[in-house]
């Protein structure tokens, strides 16, 4: 492989940084419009302020960890007569970067909540451009800031990509944290607003007498905005990273460098084509915001195709793998597709769970146990199509170079390709993403400040939309997570034939299912996703008996708060969130990172490969369960809330708030944190090989 940089090498960076300078002027754009009234803006400082006490909190319990990690990472693997300290250098600045990324993200989500709910009193495509474009700032900012991260240490390291896996361990470490953490804080201030203020006292969600309130709303920020930030910097990173390791390989062979950056290349197209794709981010007098988000999507994957076909023709000579690339783009459509009819109220999913809740709680959380695990079917389906037509297309590149490249091994380029189409996307798919958590605290906002009804009807058309775009960005997570965690294993076989003193090659490497080592490590893989799960959903469980007692207490104790006479204590609940979260969180988080070391060194390395493959297997059927599951409950609830099968206050409602409460940490703690656990555990796996073989 040619070692000089050419030009074509500078375009990702250059990529990476226009991105974030756009991001910039877009927040700058959003910041001019105004936050509204007294009350608004009173309301606006309480979330803002909580959401940056809380990330302080977990910032710091986080960046303690991480540093300990790095000092164990200098001490096994960096030389210091080497000069810069590779792998805990590359690992700091990976968690650096997540936590940055779900940061600003936040930052610019709290800015843009209050201007989305007062922009509602000008029509619907003001409203729609400042959550979109918010959401638009994380995308891009994410996407560059990885492209910026990867590209710099790939050339400052001398290409040795091995070195850089560092950098997706960090930013999947810290990315689990950030998302189990705010996971926990946010569905344990949701679940307590939600029982004891619906259902006991009988006022609305966002009812500003409610003290859990406003933890309800900075939950939003901390876990769907800040903890998803530092996740989607993560997914992008680690997949980017997988298919490169792959690349090294094939480049190597045919002596074309391009193999090793197309998948930086594909990234930096997909956030061209997303920015030309904005303007269309609109439709005239809308009633769904669904449909202009539709135009902007259908516009920016058609630029994308268009762009992967001249990108890949012309850089790596392939047509079949543009086909690969393809496999992937189509990929990401049906599990838009596909998450959308599960989760869409106009749909048969959440229409039964509605009509099961006429039964009571115990008929709604059976029908909605069950819409969660019918779920799993097609998305699964979907990756098996993407990982066959990847490997399959790949297979017909290998034949475009007989003799030198393997099918084993071009199938295994062609299925990095193919999650490099599907990451292509990435950029409209954040923007959807970023824009339900802003919605839903701009829905919040309008009720909690007493605007007028047209004004929340309007808003509340948004909340609704943003509750499915959410679902449909996780079931894209998880998607392209799934892909990449089998790119991700084989990036690990790669690496381990690549440092095994046996002269083995990824062809010949055999993992002996009759092997008893090999057979426990496939039942310990399938079992980590499982007890992460009950760690996680039991911490929200704890953290919501604390914040629903702290309700009930000051219900009790300040009776004039229901009548309207006293303020509630916020702060309180708050704090009770904060303190639970970091607490709860750190046991689950160890769980990645301890049980990969104990069985490379107990069962050695190729019982890890068996160990990484069903725990991929096992978590990313678990995450879409609860994922999509979880949001065909949410959205049964405001189903029923829209006065159908008895309305608000009805017996049907208050049976679908019981269901949501389940369907809340599924969705939103420990299914969005399962798919960084799938990645975490490889890319841990992928840094600790040496030491893996040294115990073999």
């Amino acid at each position: 492989m040619a070692d000089p940089l050419t030009l074509i090498d500078y375009i990702a960076p250059l990529v990476g940084f226009l991105s974030i300078a756009f991001a910039g002027f877009i927040a700058f754009q959003i910041n001019k419009h105004p936050i509204g009234t007294e009350k608004m803006t009173e309301i606006y400082n309480a979330i803002r302020t909580g959401s940056k006490a809380y990330l302080y909190r977990q910032y710091k319990t986080i960046s303690i960890i991480a540093i300990v990690i790095a000092i164990v990472l200098f001490i096994a693997f960096d030389n210091p007569r080497d000069g810069i300290p590779k792998i805990s250098f590359s690992f700091l600045v990976g968690a650096a970067f997540s936590l940055l990324a779900g940061y600003v993200g936040m930052d610019v989500a709290t800015r843009a909540n209050a201007r989305t709910a007062t922009a509602g009193k000008h029509g619907t495509q003001l409203p729609l451009d400042i959550a979109y474009r918010g959401g638009l700032v994380m995308g891009l900012f994410n996407v560059g800031l990885s492209l910026i991260a990867v590209s710099a240490l790939f050339y400052l390291y001398g290409q040795e990509i091995s070195l850089i896996v560092g950098l997706a361990f960090g930013s999947s470490l810290a990315a689990l944290f950030a998302q189990l953490g705010g996971g926990i804080f946010t569905k344990a201030a949701d679940v307590g607003a939600d029982l004891v203020g619906k259902v006991e006292a009988g006022i609305p969600e966002d009812d500003p007498r409610n003290p859990a309130v406003i933890a309800d709303n900075v939950g939003d920020n901390v876990g769907d905005v800040a903890g998803r930030g530092a996740d989607l910097f993560e997914s992008i990173t680690a997949e980017n990273i997988a298919a490169m390791i792959v690349g090294v390989v094939v480049a190597n062979i045919l002596d074309n460098p391009a193999f090793v950056i197309l998948p930086l290349l594909a990234c930096a197209l997909g956030l061209i084509a997303t920015v030309i794709g904005l303007p269309f981010v609109r439709s005239k007098n809308f009633t769904d915001p669904m449909i202009p988000m539709r135009n902007g999507m259908i516009v920016t994957t058609i630029l994308v195709i268009i762009g992967l076909y001249f990108l890949i023709t012309q850089t790596v000579q392939s047509i079949n793998l543009f086909y690969a690339s393809l496999v992937g783009v189509f990929s990401s459509l049906m599990i838009f597709v596909i998450t959308l009819y599960y989760t869409a109220s106009k749909y048969r999913p959440v229409n039964t769970i509605s009509e099961a809740s006429e039964s009571g709680p115990g008929v709604n959380i059976i029908t909605g146990f069950s819409v969660a695990l019918e779920s799993t079917v097609l998305p699964i389906l979907v990756i098996i199509f993407a990982l066959g037509g990847g490997f399959y297309f790949g297979e017909l590149f290998a034949l475009e170079h007989a003799g030198k490249i393997s099918p084993q091994l071009g199938g295994i380029y062609g299925t990095a390709v193919a999650t490099m189409g599907m990451l292509s996307v990435a950029g409209v798919i954040l923007s959807m993403d970023g824009f339900g958590p802003i919605v839903d605290n701009a829905g919040g906002m309008a009720e909690m400040s007493g605007a007028d009804k047209s004004l929340r009807d309007r808003i509340d058309l948004f909340d609704a939309a943003g509750n499915t775009t959410k679902a449909l960005t996780k079931g894209y997570a998880l998607s392209s997570a799934g892909l990449a965690a089998l790119i991700l294993f084989q990036a690990y076989l790669i690496d381990l034939t690549h440092l095994s003193n046996e002269i083995v090659t990824v062809e010949s490497i055999i993992i002996n299912l009759i092997d008893y080592k090999i057979i426990i490590a496939l039942f310990i893989g399938g079992l980590l996703p499982y007890a992460f799960a009950s760690f996680a959903i039991r911490a929200v469980g704890k953290t919501a008996f604390e914040v629903v007692a702290e309700v009930r207490r000051q219900f009790k104790e300040k009776p004039g708060i229901l009548k309207g006479t006293e303020s509630p204590d916020y702060g309180k609940a708050i704090d009770i969130s904060t303190i639970a979260a970091q607490k709860e969180m750190i046991i689950p988080g160890l769980l990645p990172v301890v049980v990969p070391l104990i069985v490379g060194v107990v069962l050695g390395p190729f019982a890890v490969g068996a160990f990484l493959l069903s725990a991929t297997v096992s978590g990313t059927l678990l995450a879409f369960m609860m994922n999509t599951g979880g949001a065909a409950w949410d959205n049964a609830k405001k189903n029923i809330e829209t006065g159908k099968f008895g309305g608000k206050g009805s017996d049907a409602h208050k049976a679908a708030i019981v269901g949501d409460t389940l369907g809340d940490p599924f969705k939103d703690t420990a299914g969005p944190a399962l798919h960084v656990l799938v990645k975490l555990i490889n890319t841990i796996s992928l840094t600790f090989i040496p030491l893996f073989l040294l115990f073999a």
